[in-house]
């Protein structure tokens, strides 16, 4: 049966990119997906965009191609990459140039259309609801004041550019998982509307998608257990046809995959397992098993989905004059 084999990426812009390395010599890796865009990353970027009309792309991506494709091009590997944040052409300009002076000849895809900013009026006057998810107070209030608007996209464009041959996808804002089930669609055929293929899918790439977080390195259990977490491993998935998946790391590297650190990162961010919606597939987890079946191997089976929602979420950033402190208290290590 045919499989795919996916590396985590970075979880946030910042992040460190030395553990892909690790995935790409030693995890037998074909696609690393990065997550550079944190909901926070995007009022960054835009501040960046207001100062430089070119900017508005997490200006980590040239850096981590240039230490990362001298290793993964001779290995056939592909990156899937949201760092084109808020300007997705302005870094493919940058990368473009970069390759050209590194001189390699790749294909670069570039998704858009997750920008609505302009075109919200367009919406309202359609009768789409812009009303807040939680408060349901309507988006006039703040409309003024609205700087960026990015909905958050599917995995079809990615599949497209990857069909397409892409070396390199580049997108603004996707859902998460999105940038994990993309090469698995490319790769293993799904159809569209295979929903609980889908939902397995959305899982594991829910599952990657905060690199370590989900290898130990923000364990709320047994934490001082955990293995050189200085030289951690990110997560890596090989995927079957069947939708049977195995979360795995690089043979040597530091972190823990097992049933407790996965358990953790499957809860990160879900208001509902029973429905854990996204552009895709509406997906159940309550159904899904989860068993460890070596050391440093989870397989992960049994998610199923409902069909997609009809709607996409959004999320905007505008104007205020409020600061916001936040304090995040660590024990040692």
């Amino acid at each position: 049966m045919k499989s795919v084999r996916i590396a985590g990426g970075l979880g946030f812009y910042g992040d460190s990119w030395r553990p892909i390395k690790a995935s790409i010599e030693r995890g037998n890796v074909q696609y690393v997906a990065s997550d550079h865009l944190a909901e926070l990353t995007l009022a960054i970027l835009q501040k960046d965009r207001q100062r430089d009309p070119n900017l508005g792309y997490t200006r980590d991506l040239v850096p981590m191609l240039s230490e990362l494709l001298p290793i993964a091009i001779p290995r056939g590997v592909k990156f899937i990459l949201n760092a084109g944040g808020l300007n997705p052409m302005a870094a493919r300009e940058v990368l473009l140039t970069a390759l050209k002076k590194f001189g390699l000849k790749l294909k670069v895809g570039i998704v858009l259309g997750d920008a609505v900013h302009e075109r919200l009026d367009e919406l309202q006057a359609a009768g789409v609801s812009l009303a807040h998810m939680d408060t349901g107070e309507d988006i006039a209030a703040i409309r003024e004041r609205l700087v960026f608007a990015s909905a958050y996209l599917g995995a079809r464009p990615l599949v497209e550019a990857l069909d397409g041959g892409a070396h390199i996808v580049l997108t603004g804002r996707v859902a998460d998982a999105a940038l994990f089930l993309a090469p698995m669609i490319h790769e293993l055929g799904w159809r569209w509307d295979d929903w609980d293929r889908l939902a397995q899918g959305m899982v594991v790439g829910h599952l990657l998608e905060c690199s370590g977080q989900a290898t130990g390195g923000n364990f709320g259990g047994d934490w001082r257990s955990i293995p050189d977490l200085a030289h951690i491993g990110y997560p890596i998935a090989e995927v079957w046809e069947s939708g049977e998946a195995v979360i795995s790391k690089a043979p040597g590297t530091g972190g823990r995959v097992n049933f407790d650190t996965l358990r953790e990162q499957l809860l990160y961010e879900v208001h509902d397992p029973r429905h854990y919606m996204t552009p895709d597939v509406d997906v159940d987890m309550t159904t899904l098993r989860m068993e460890e079946i070596g050391p440093d191997q989870v397989r992960v089976t049994g998610a199923t989905g409902r069909p997609a929602p009809d709607t996409l979420k959004v999320v905007a950033g505008y104007e205020d004059g409020v600061m916001g402190q936040a304090m995040l208290g660590y024990a040692w290590p």
